[in-house]
């Protein structure tokens, strides 16, 4: 539509002359975004991107939709005649323009109040929900529903904890069955590594293969999970390998994270990731290259638009080696030889658009994937990345006055930040503090989590408004509670609080934690599947959540054995707490209070196993600690 619409030089002399255009950066203003997108949806039942709205100079909504060509065709209105007709229309009455802006307005604030809806949370929505993710489950490709699919990986993340709770097996063969068939399919970039955004088909081939930060960071996390719940190396090379992407083509030298890559380029989507067998043996060889593009499914016919995305959705490397009568080591082994061969050919090509705004939100989830993969791989470098991210969002995108801002690019930090880039940003430093202990990221966490409910906190009915009560005032003042293709603040924030308050016993925190879910639980309970994160927070809630405190030297190999233990296990509703000697653990006492009496007794490390506000026996001996972690 840029191209067709708005470059065109009658449509830009019309607008020019009669209108104010405005372009949206919907991820640096969302709250706009998610305002007029509900208008869109209250006017035609629908929404999506390009989003296209007219306002009257009071900023009331009167007419819009989504794409617009220059003319009318296909029976879809065009730029041109409606530009002409609601210009004719303002010039002919304006007052009745504004009354059905009013109209709309009154309408829109209606219909964000009805997903807004209370009531008493209850455990049972956890199980209606695993039942509603089997009934839409695709046994043959995994995922739910029908194309498109999208990886939205905060379900599989519920999944595994709905496993874990109650032992259902299906839930872990729902989770790994779409684990292996993203990552098989086109949507995973094979060379090159990281997700595109979603799949157009059922089978995850042919991928929008623009790259998102979030995307890749949920994911992250989802295979460190599967990972530590499998014990399955596979699941581990996954998550390092989109780590890898992340840190290689998606850091910016302060350690913040980019935004995204584009689908496009030299004008054509997947133009960058796509091959012909002649090219993967010209770089390779006809040998290996007749073997890679054999594995990859690489053919002359190809699988989109003439050429071949590279993918292994009918075979796996365990039966191709299997077929070819190969060592399994061997096939690996010179498979990642052609790959890094192709890779580095792939990098000669012009490379795809790169969003280059480092958003707070998106770089909070980030913080979370790295410190996840930090603890469960034992990989204390991936915690430097996420140090050195959380660093710069605190030094580059806080005013001195300590509000946090969303974007910032070019040495520019701008536009106050939204409830999803405190929620997030909170979530990453709690997970933070568990990969370094570095007491300071609680600190941060805890102050920045007041500072939310100040400025975001609905006193009245309960949950957070989408943006500030320092921020310009629009329309209405949205609450975000559908964990879509990324979570939402007020799910994070649930979380967020539950875990702040069991850390630091502050009662307060507590009953704001129970008011969080209370305030959408209605919402939740008509459509469980939409609330991923905030079942999380249920589950967290009603999951008899605990806390682990390994008292000792940090520096000592003891200690270093028992936060070992803890960390490379699946443990979603524990809390796991350094008490180190000294100074350090006067600090630590102050602001966790449970650590008061949990010392390393004889100057031995010793672990302390705590649920429902009592303790189990201390004990010095790692046996002992993972059969008490075995039970929680």
């Amino acid at each position: 539509m840029a191209h067709e619409s708005f470059e065109d030089e009658t449509v830009a002399a019309m607008l020019n002359k009669d209108f104010i255009s405005i372009k949206v950066d919907r991820e640096e203003r969302p709250d706009i975004d998610h305002i007029y997108m509900a208008v869109c949806q209250a006017m035609t039942g629908h929404g999506g991107w390009p989003l296209t709205v007219f306002l009257t100079p009071e900023k009331k909504p009167f007419f819009a939709g989504m794409y617009f060509p220059r003319s009318r065709k296909y029976n879809r209105a065009g730029m041109v005649e409606i530009l002409a007709q609601i210009a004719g229309k303002w010039k002919e009455d304006a007052d009745r323009i504004r009354e059905v802006g009013d109209q709309i307005i009154e309408e829109t604030s209606k219909r964000m109040l009805e997903h807004w809806t209370g009531g008493e949370v209850s455990e049972q929505t956890i199980h209606d929900a695993f039942k509603q993710y089997e009934s839409t489950f695709d046994p043959e490709y995994g995922g739910f529903g029908t194309q498109p699919k999208f990886p939205t990986s905060h379900n599989l993340s519920f999944l595994l904890r709905y496993h874990k709770k109650t032992g259902n097996a299906r839930a872990l063969e729902m989770v790994e069955k779409t684990l292996d068939a993203m990552h098989r399919g086109g949507m995973y970039d094979h060379i090159g590594y990281g997700f595109a955004r979603y799949s157009v088909d059922e089978k995850w081939l042919v991928p929008h293969f623009e790259k998102m930060l979030y995307d890749n960071a949920l994911l992250t996390m989802t295979y460190i999970e599967a990972f530590q719940v499998t014990g399955k190396a596979k699941y581990a090379e996954v998550a390092e390998q989109i780590i890898t992407y992340v840190l290689r083509d998606m850091t910016d030298e302060g350690g913040g994270f980019y935004s995204a890559e584009d689908a496009d380029s030299e004008g054509e989507e997947g133009k960058f990731y796509v091959w012909t067998p002649d090219e993967v043996e010209d770089v390779l060889g006809v040998d290996e290259g007749d073997l890679y593009a054999e594995l990859f499914d690489i053919t002359e016919s190809g699988n989109f638009e003439g050429h071949s995305i590279p993918n292994m959705i009918e075979t796996t490397m365990e039966s191709f080696a299997k077929r070819k009568q190969l060592p399994l080591e061997e096939l690996k082994q010179r498979m990642e030889a052609a790959r890094i061969k192709l890779f580095e050919h792939r990098e000669k090509r012009i490379h795809p658009g790169k969003d280059d705004k480092i958003l707070t939100a998106w770089n909070g989830l980030m913080i979370v994937a790295l410190s996840k993969a930090a603890r469960a791989l034992d990989k204390p470098v991936y915690a430097e990345a996420a140090a050195k991210a959380a660093d710069f969002l605190l030094q580059h995108l806080r005013r001195e006055d300590g509000r946090l801002l969303a974007r910032y690019r070019d040495g520019e930090a701008a536009f106050l930040g939204y409830v999803d880039d405190y929620a997030f940003l909170v979530w990453g430093l709690i997970e933070l503090y568990e990969a370094t202990f570095e007491l300071r990221y609680l600190r941060e966490a805890v102050q920045l989590n007041a500072e939310m409910l100040r400025l975001f906190r609905d006193e009245e009915k309960g949950g957070l408004f989408f943006y500030g009560s320092d921020a310009e005032q629009l329309l209405t003042r949205p609450k975000e509670i559908y964990d879509g293709a990324m979570p939402s603040g007020n799910s994070a924030a649930a979380l967020n609080l539950l875990r702040l308050s069991r850390l630091t016993y502050d009662a307060k925190l507590s009953q704001v934690a129970d008011e969080q879910l209370q305030a959408f639980a209605g919402a939740v309970s008509q459509y469980p599947t939409g609330h991923a994160l905030t079942l999380a927070a249920l589950d967290f809630a009603y999951g008899e959540a605990s806390e682990i405190v390994i008292a000792g030297d940090p520096s000592q190999t003891e200690t270093q054995h028992m936060l070992r233990t803890v960390q490379r296990q699946f443990l979603p509703n524990a809390l796991l707490i350094l008490h180190p000697p000294g100074t350090a653990g006067e600090e630590v006492r102050q602001l966790i209070p449970l650590t008061a009496d949990k010392l390393a007794l004889g100057g031995k490390a010793t672990a302390y196993v705590c649920q429902n506000f009592a303790c189990q026996a201390p004990t010095q001996y790692l046996e002992e600690l993972e059969n008490l972690l075995t039970e929680h």
